[in-house]
Parts: structure tokens; C-alpha cells; sequence
């Protein structure tokens, strides 16, 4: 219990020091490798509270594609930071509210804990069936049965906004030669090839 407990208190600490990092570093892509290591330690406290399906997505998909992506973007875009920071005052009183309250829920959350400590386990109702199933296999039967509608509905949802964001950020140049299937089919096999003569010594 003692060696959870030390290592609770190291991933925490690595976690909120990177948190402070991403928002503090002047480097954006510093911030991007601060943001990598702090999923990398969040990771770490799901597994010791035994949520190993949460931190093997966390890595996978977080660290292996989101933040990846991030690094690429911020790496390859030629972006003005100063010129994105020039606004920063007047998102100002928006950026205080949310975090405050996101700060009042976590205020409450924890209230609730140190007021009733059995509150929490009490929300939770574990599948009958599942008692004896690791966490990712209960988590894959409660998906895919009492809620195979609600998560097909977030994949659908997910891929219309791909498609959206796609979309959006497409540019057509007018320069560029593109295929057109109908005209293609449409040409006449005589006009589609030219036949010269060339003499010999003389070239095209």
C-alpha cells in the first residue's frame, strides 16, 4: 500500500507540473511534449486505481494521435503566436468563468467525498455477470449491450464531424489538373490517340 501511495503522489506531482507547463511554456511545441508527458503520467494513475482499459487509451489514442497530431501541426503550420496571444485579454472574463466553475465542481466533488465517503461507490452499479470480468471485458459487454445504441449514435456523430471538418478546411486550386470519370468515358478511342509519321533524321 505504502509503494501505491509513493507512486500516486509522483505521477500527481509530474501531472500538475505539466499541466502548468503546457499553459505556461512560451514554445508551443514545447507545451505539445509537456502535454505528452502529462498523459503519460495520468496514465499512470489509472493504473494504479486499476482503470488499465482508461490508460491504455490514453496512451494509444491521446498520446499516439492527438498529441502526435498537435506536434505536427504546431511543427509544419507557420502560425503567429504572438499574433494569437495579442487577443488574449479579451477571452479573459469568458476563461475565468469556466474555470471557475470548474473549480466549484471540483469543490463540491470533493465536499461530497469527505462528507459521505461510501457516496461514490454507492452511484456505481456493477453488472451481475461482470463481477468476475477484468475491467475491459465488463466495460465491452456494458457497451455493447445496454448501450450499443447511445455509442453507435457517438461513432455516427464523430464521423459527420470529420466529414464536416474535412469539408471545411478543403481548398480547390484552379491550376490544379484533376479527373473528370464522365469525360473520360465519354472520349472517342480515335481522337484519344495520335498517330505521326516521323521520318528518319528528322524528329517530332
Amino acid at each position: 500500500m505504502a509503494v501505491a501511495t509513493f507512486f500516486f503522489y509522483i505521477f500527481a506531482a509530474m501531472t500538475v507540473a505539466s499541466a502548468f507547463m503546457v499553459i505556461a511554456g512560451r514554445n508551443p511545441v514545447h507545451s505539445v511534449l509537456f502535454l505528452i508527458l502529462a498523459f503519460f503520467n495520468a496514465a499512470g494513475l489509472f493504473l494504479i486505481a486499476g482503470a488499465e482499459f482508461l490508460a491504455l487509451v490514453l496512451v494509444i489514442v491521446y498520446v499516439g494521435a492527438v498529441a502526435v497530431l498537435f506536434l505536427f501541426v504546431v511543427m509544419m503550420l507557420d502560425i503567429d503566436f504572438a499574433e494569437l496571444r495579442e487577443g488574449f485579454l479579451n477571452y479573459l472574463p469568458v476563461g475565468g468563468l469556466v474555470g471557475l466553475l470548474l473549480l466549484l465542481e471540483i469543490i463540491l466533488a470533493i465536499g461530497g467525498w469527505v462528507v459521505e465517503p461510501d457516496l461514490i461507490g454507492a452511484v456505481a452499479v456493477p453488472l451481475p455477470s461482470a463481477i468476475s470480468l477484468t475491467n475491459t471485458e465488463a466495460l465491452g459487454l456494458l457497451l455493447y449491450t445496454d448501450y450499443i445504441y447511445f455509442f453507435q449514435t457517438a461513432g455516427i456523430i464523430l464521423l459527420v464531424a470529420m466529414i464536416g471538418a474535412i469539408v471545411l478546411t478543403l481548398r480547390h486550386k484552379k491550376h490544379a489538373k484533376r479527373q473528370d470519370i464522365s469525360i473520360q468515358i465519354a472520349r472517342n478511342p480515335t481522337e484519344a490517340i495520335k498517330l505521326v509519321d516521323v521520318k528518319p533524321g528528322q524528329g517530332i
